[in-house]
């Protein structure tokens, strides 16, 4: 069935191009063009028509299926039946028209041509309705056809296959058959050939057996007569030792009662000897005993005698150290009064140099307006015709204007320190006469401000003065940073930690945590504070470059179970519920991201931005970015980033907390923000620490006095 229905595809595959299509393409290609083209053919179907006979057209396109049916799908007239049932649907067609009307009458000729064409194109779509349908249903039946054969090949191939299964494990059933058969033959003639082997071996045996019996019977007999022989020689031997044991028996006697004699000699003089060694041994430690505590007497009282020493010196120099104190102190406080009273004294001078500056303004002024005064009225004495001065103008005589020369700018040289001229002061009639404009005087400046002092300067300041402060101040200052840094730190991650469990963890005393609840947080604080104490020592090697190998020491020192620096491994997705939002580097690209971060930062880079602190903030946001390990990777980078700060003689950068949202969005963002970040922490962190020792200076002041 296979092999006839390959033909039917290739004939209808290679169709000659002078035969005419068969209806079915344009259905097929109406039915391609999507609904449309259905619902149109539906609609038009549906419309019934005038005057048209769709009768034969249906009976038709019912009857073609049981012709196509009843056809044989392999045979010949299968392969012509869709050109006749294409001829014959467009002869239906062309007989499905309906009889022409009768002729119409002259007024409506025009009128029933158009009602005639109308009729007509309308047989016609209907004819082409139903041509469609035909060929649509033939394709159908095409497809099942061959839907049908596929089935059918399907099936050959099957049955072929399993055929060809069945005779396959047939083929290897005889052959394991005929395997067997060759291993039981194989096996049989190996025994038979054993069993002949045992045979002969048994033969040889026996042979060998016989004449070992015989060897055994002459032996035994040689054997019985050489018995015989050393039976007699025993017997002279046993009484020849017999004498001789007699006679070492006499002489063992007399030996063993000189011995014994010897012997208890030998013990009494043991005995003494003993009892002399054991009075030595006594009167030795006696001896020793005496020795001992005499040494001991002398090391207490030499004990005692460096403890009396240094607690002398102890004194000495806290009383040193006390003097020094106060002197510095007192030093200090009239340093500070000397300041104070210089200061008085310039801000004195300057406020009277300047009311003195008023007043000779004032005065000055006051001269001035005299002076014109009496000229207005000398001028209107003379325009009224006389010498007569007016009786309604007041006229000022210079000795009426009082003597200021103490308040003008004399006495203000003598305040300023300068040397008043020695020029007499000019009358008032002059000063009218040849009166300039005051001069706007400028103040002399204040004193100069000090430019503040670089965070490298102020942090070695407070560095030298938690020096000298006691060691219960810095022990606790030590323990209260280290807690800050730690809760900090962590509350940027998410994980806040209260204050008995950072006290608990942090305390060196506390061995064995109390509460077994919180073991695993302790473990967690304390391998904290361990990466702390490594970045401060990695912060100390300041001619040491950064590596990568110090920032996994980091993150193995917080995560000892992911092995060593060679084993440690980056992260290997990318984490989906995660506290930073911003966007991490692809797994793949790690490697080659973090070289690219350390090889910028040991490279010329670095050296033109002129700021520790910028990069080591860039350093820290460029690791973040990357975001290298799945776990505490930003407490990696923070700690990474200290590192370099303490490296450049900067105070470690503590970010608050509170700052943890905002910190958040400045990775999302440049890295500019994460270096202001970055500066504000340590700005607040100074200063935060000038308090501390301030308000410890306050109460050391205030116990001394």
């Amino acid at each position: 069935m296979a092999a006839d229905k390959k033909p039917i595809r290739k004939k209808t595959a290679q169709r000659s191009p002078s035969r005419p299509p068969a209806p079915g393409k344009k259905v097929a290609k109406a039915g391609a063009s999507g609904a449309g083209g259905k619902s149109s053919v539906r609609a038009a179907a549906a419309r019934p028509q005038a005057g048209s006979k769709p009768q034969p057209a249906k009976k038709a396109a019912a009857g073609k299926p049981e012709t196509a049916r009843s056809v044989p799908p392999g045979s010949a007239a299968a392969r012509k039946a869709p050109a006749k049932q294409g001829q014959q649907a467009g002869a239906a067609a062309r007989k499905t028209p309906s009889k022409a009307p009768p002729p119409p009458r002259a007024k409506d000729s025009a009128r029933d041509k158009d009602a005639a064409k109308k009729l007509a194109e309308r047989d016609k779509a209907q004819a082409k309705v139903a041509r469609d349908k035909d060929a649509a249903k033939k394709l159908a039946e095409r497809e099942k056809e061959r839907q049908k054969a596929d089935r059918d090949k399907a099936k050959d191939k099957a049955s072929r296959d399993k055929e060809a299964a069945r005779v396959a494990k047939e083929k290897e059933r005889e052959k394991q058959r005929l395997l067997k058969e060759k291993q039981a033959e194989r096996v049989r003639l190996e025994r038979d050939k054993e069993a002949a082997k045992k045979l002969a071996l048994k033969e040889r045996e026996k042979e060998r057996a016989d004449l070992q019996r015989q060897k055994t019977l002459e032996a035994n007999e040689k054997k019985l007569e050489k018995e015989r022989q050393k039976a007699d020689r025993d017997n002279e031997r046993q009484r020849q030792v017999e004498e001789k044991l007699r006679e070492k028996e006499r002489l063992a006697a007399e030996k063993n009662a000189l011995r014994e004699k010897q012997l208890a000699e030998k013990q009494d003089e043991r005995e003494a000897l003993r009892l002399e060694r054991e009075a030595e041994q006594l009167r030795a430690k006696a001896e020793r005993e005496n020795e001992q505590l005499r040494l001991k007497a002398e090391r207490e009282a030499e004990r005692n005698r460096l403890k009396a020493e240094r607690e002398e010196e102890r004194q000495r120099i806290k009383a040193e150290r006390e003097a020094e104190r106060e002197r510095v102190r007192e030093e200090a406080r009239q340093k500070r009064e000397e300041e104070r009273a210089r200061r008085e004294a310039e801000r004195e001078a300057f406020r009277k140099a300047k009311e003195t500056e008023l007043n000779r303004i004032r005065t000055e002024r006051a001269a001035a307006r005299r002076a014109l005064e009496g000229r207005v009225a000398r001028a209107a004495g003379r325009a009224a015709g006389g010498s007569r001065a007016s009786t309604t103008t007041r006229v000022y005589s210079p000795a009426s204007i009082p003597d200021q020369s103490g308040t003008r700018r004399d006495g203000m040289q003598q305040l300023l320190g300068i040397a008043p001229s020695s020029a007499p002061p000019p009358s008032s009639v002059d000063r009218a006469t040849s009166f300039v404009p005051p001069k706007q005087r400028t103040l002399p400046p204040p004193p100069a401000i000090e430019p503040p002092a670089t965070v490298e300067e102020r942090y070695a300041k407070l560095q030298g003065r938690l020096a000298q402060m006691s060691d219960d101040f810095r022990g606790a200052y030590e323990e209260n940073f280290v807690m800050s840094w730690i809760h900090h730190d962590s509350a940027l991650e998410g994980v806040v930690y209260t204050y008995e469990e950072l006290r608990t963890a942090v305390n060196p005393n506390v061995t064995v945590v109390p509460d077994s609840s919180l073991q695993s947080v302790c473990e967690e604080i304390r391998r904290h504070k361990q990466a702390i104490e490594v970045v401060r020592e990695l912060g100390e090697r300041k001619r040491q470059p950064a590596t990568l190998d110090q920032l996994k020491r980091i993150y193995l020192t917080l995560h000892p179970e992911e092995g060593d620096l060679k084993t440690v491994r980056y992260r290997k997705e990318i984490p989906q519920h995660r506290m930073y939002f911003h966007e991490y580097a692809a797994p793949d690209k790690i490697p080659y991201k973090v070289r690219q971060v350390f090889d910028w930062l040991n490279g010329p880079e670095p050296k033109k931005l002129k700021s520790p602190l910028r990069v080591a903030a860039r350093v820290h946001y460029d690791i973040l970015r990357i975001f290298p390990f799945g776990k505490d990777s930003g407490k990696v980078a923070r700690l990474f980033m200290n590192m370099l700060l303490l490296r450049a003689d900067y105070p470690p950068a503590i970010l608050h907390s509170t700052e943890r949202q905002r910190y958040y969005e400045a990775l999302k963002g440049s890295p500019n923000t994460i270096s202001n970040m970055v500066e504000a922490a340590i700005l607040n962190a100074l200063q935060s620490i000038e308090k501390q020792l301030g308000a410890q200076d306050t109460r050391l002041r205030a116990i001394v006095s």
